[in-house]
């Protein structure tokens, strides 16, 4: 619903990251007021590579982590750089850097320096400052002119700074906080994590990041033994299995063992040196106190109104960035544009009975579709982005981005080891840099 009515607030956005970035972004130019609080040096969130280790919580089980990325150094896009980009900011290659359809990180942090230093967003942001709480001021009835108080201090300082806010914009990702398997006997054990050579290793998890780093040290590893709760195994993975003898796929891990023994639940038992999980990550706000209205139920976020708004405390609390399997900083961009015209009066959003009804529904639709709580935030729907955006005038995505994420998500599934360097969409590429989304910076920057 648009209204004519524009009002300024003062927000806080915290993370620094591509959905804080935007986020910041959008609500300067609806006309607030913006301040931006970064626990890392830099820009960049999970793309500012950070080489150090939990070296004690090698599982990252503390919180706070000391260490914010989960990027690892050969890591490279599993998208290819075409699709990524804001709407009005293009992916492009730049002279002397990485050219690669599917460049490494680096190259996404660079991009995302380049976005910050085009709009000017680094005067917003106050870096190595942590966010220690979150939390309401009393008021007399929630959601209507709430405050909110943010205490957050330096990076290995004492001092802790108490601000008051109008609105809270959570945008701290969700790539930090592991989400471990629940195995008997898990133990940890110190070591070099660098020294994996002439190791045997376990990765458990076959996502593609299991994938790519069973790859990275088959070459390395005496033997590499990949573990999956899925016996389904996908052509491409089918391919290098049979490539590699050091290569092995195993069912789901029973126990492990203080003598190194790792047997899994076809009764077949591996002595392995190192163990490497590649599970996934599950979402973490600490720092966030709201009376326990806003939970994280095995990885559900809510109650969240289109994975944004907490009906009871919107608009003035928010989260960018929860939503998983999407096309992600078109999708961060239109959720930072419809918070920031929901907190400037420009839109409005149903009334509390009908935010709560659709989430209700929503719950129900996934249940009913057999969908596991713990994926509540797995998009994999083009067709919700889009309607998502028109809640506040965002385009529909264009077609050559919809056919390039799923022509790339085809090559994955079956030449796993080389889609990146073989992937070659010719016709789709060009239609894609003639499109507006391209040219509208001019023809010399393409």
């Amino acid at each position: 619903m648009v209204s004519e009515n524009a009002y300024s607030k003062h927000v806080c956005v915290i993370g620094a990251g591509p959905s804080g970035l935007v986020a910041a972004r959008e609500l300067r130019k609806e006309g607030h007021t913006v301040v931006v609080l970064e626990q890392s040096h830099d820009i960049g969130g999970q793309w500012l590579y950070d080489s150090r280790i939990e070296n004690e919580d090698a599982l990252g089980k503390a919180i706070p982590l000391k260490v914010h990325s989960s990027v690892y150094a050969s890591l490279r896009l599993v998208s290819p750089r075409e699709i990524m980009g804001f709407t009005d900011f293009p992916f492009l290659v730049k002279k002397g850097r990485d050219v690669r359809s599917f460049p490494g990180h680096k190259e996404l942090y660079l991009y995302l320096r380049d976005f910050c230093d085009c709009f000017g967003l680094r005067e917003l942001v106050r870096f190595n400052t942590r966010v220690e709480y979150v939390g309401m001021v009393d008021v007399s009835e929630f959601g209507k002119n709430m405050k909110w108080v943010v205490k957050s201090s330096e990076r290995g300082g004492k001092v802790v700074v108490e601000e008051m806010y109008d609105a809270v914009v959570v945008a701290t990702g969700h790539y930090s906080q592991p989400r471990l398997p629940t195995i008997k006997g898990n133990y940890v054990v110190e070591f070099e994590f660098k020294i994996l050579d002439l190791q045997v290793v376990i990765i458990v998890g076959s996502s593609l990041s299991g994938q790519d780093i069973s790859l990275e040290l088959v070459g390395v590893s005496k033997e590499v033994h990949l573990s999956a709760k899925s016996l389904e195994v996908p052509e491409g993975l089918s391919k290098v299995i049979s490539k590699y003898d050091n290569l092995n796929f195993h069912p789901q891990i029973q126990s492990l063992n203080e003598d190194g023994r790792v047997t899994f639940v076809d009764g077949t038992c591996v002595v392995a040196d190192s163990i490497i999980y590649c599970t996934g990550y599950s979402y973490s706000f600490p720092f966030l106190d709201t009376k326990g209205i806003v939970m994280v139920d095995d990885d559900r976020v809510g109650p969240l109104y289109e994975h944004t708004f907490p009906p009871s405390l919107a608009p003035s609390l928010s989260f960018i960035g929860i939503p998983r399997k999407i096309i992600g900083f078109p999708f961060f961009e239109s959720q930072a544009k419809w918070i920031a015209q929901v907190l400037s009066g420009k839109r409005t959003l149903p009334p509390w009975d009908e935010m709560m009804k659709a989430i209700k529904e929503f719950y129900q639709s996934r249940d009913a579709a057999g969908i596991p709580k713990h994926n509540t935030h797995d998009i994999c729907d083009f067709e919700y982005c889009d309607k998502y955006g028109e809640n506040c005038g965002f385009p529909h995505l264009e077609d050559w981005r919809k056919e390039l994420c799923l022509s790339a998500l085809r090559s994955a599934l079956i030449n796993l080891e080389t889609y990146r360097d073989t992937w070659d969409e010719q016709e789709l590429l060009q239609m894609a840099h003639q499109s507006n989304h391209f040219t509208q910076l001019g023809p010399e920057n393409i």
